[in-house]
């Protein structure tokens, strides 16, 4: 058998175990005075699961660069049957990434627009509808997603959601995100001297307007269920500023390559080891 259609199968039938196993993890609550560390950190569990398919697929890999082509294997049925799948979800993922992308937002009262080119856009009865303050707290929110590019991570979000299907805690990791990044966004927009009450009579006369969702677009008004605590908490002084300092994003990539190359390694060393039996336990020879 070809040694790279192997690999294809055996990462789609491993990496998808692997994915599945520990997108079932339950969700673990985290409770921080400061959003923006919190929504860093719910950021990482959205992408948590992932890092295990990932070492399968280096693991994998690492095998395949040790082996002739072809290499001395004939898989079974059995094997194609089981990433039936994985190939099925995958497949969903990608069909409603794309969707999300096309789709224009429904009913928007205020959102941020565009995966590669963010833009703020506005109903004409919102601006009509909201005061002076609340006017340019609502484009203070809306700027803070733009210069974050939210609209981009929230598509991606989603799609590494989805690949986590059907997972009931999967979606409350992103659900969990979503709401930490929309606190996230209030706290700075409130740091440039927009008042919390300003930013709750902007999200209230959002939501008069907000009648469907508007998918990968990052509006003023987030999510529904989080609404009541996002209120009160916008009435409430904003927290201290003195939180300890985020892990650097360098750290967190050299991290995870490291681990990838190790696993690279243990793949081209003992991989040979594994795979004879499990291709044998696929009823391949």
């Amino acid at each position: 058998m070809e040694r790279e259609s192997l690999l294809t199968l055996l990462t789609l039938l491993l990496g998808g175990l692997a994915l599945q196993l520990f997108a079932a993890w339950p969700h673990r609550r985290v409770v921080l005075s400061w959003a923006r560390q919190l929504e860093r950190r719910r950021w990482l569990a959205l992408w948590g699961p992932i890092v295990p398919a990932l070492c399968v697929a280096a693991w994998l890999c690492g095998w395949a660069l040790s082996q002739p082509d072809p290499v001395p294997y004939h898989v079974d049925r059995l094997i194609f049957i089981l990433c039936v799948p994985f190939v099925a979800i995958g497949l969903r993922a990608l069909f409603r990434a794309i969707w999300s992308v096309w789709r224009s937002p429904v009913d928007y009262a205020i959102a941020t627009v565009g995966v590669l080119r963010p833009r703020i856009v506005i109903a004409p009865a919102l601006a009509e509808a909201l005061d002076r303050r609340a006017y340019e707290a609502a484009i203070a929110h809306e700027n803070a997603h733009l210069r974050h590019r939210d609209p981009l991570r929230i598509w991606l979000a989603q799609f590494v959601t989805d690949l986590q299907w059907p997972w009931p805690s999967a979606q409350r990791r992103y659900s969990s995100w979503l709401a930490a990044l929309e606190n996230a966004r209030d706290d700075e927009a409130r740091a440039a001297g927009i008042d919390g009450a300003d930013l709750a009579a902007a999200v209230l006369g959002s939501l008069r307007l907000q009648i469907a969702n508007s998918g990968v677009h990052a509006t003023l008004t987030g999510e529904a269920p989080s609404l009541p605590a996002r209120i009160e908490r916008l009435l409430k002084p904003l927290p201290e500023s003195n939180q300890p300092p985020d892990m650097p994003w360098y750290v967190v990539v050299g991290s995870l390559s490291l681990v990838l190359i190790l696993a690279l390694g243990v793949g081209a060393a003992w991989g040979a080891r594994l795979i004879a039996p499990l291709v044998a336990l696929g009823g391949g020879y």
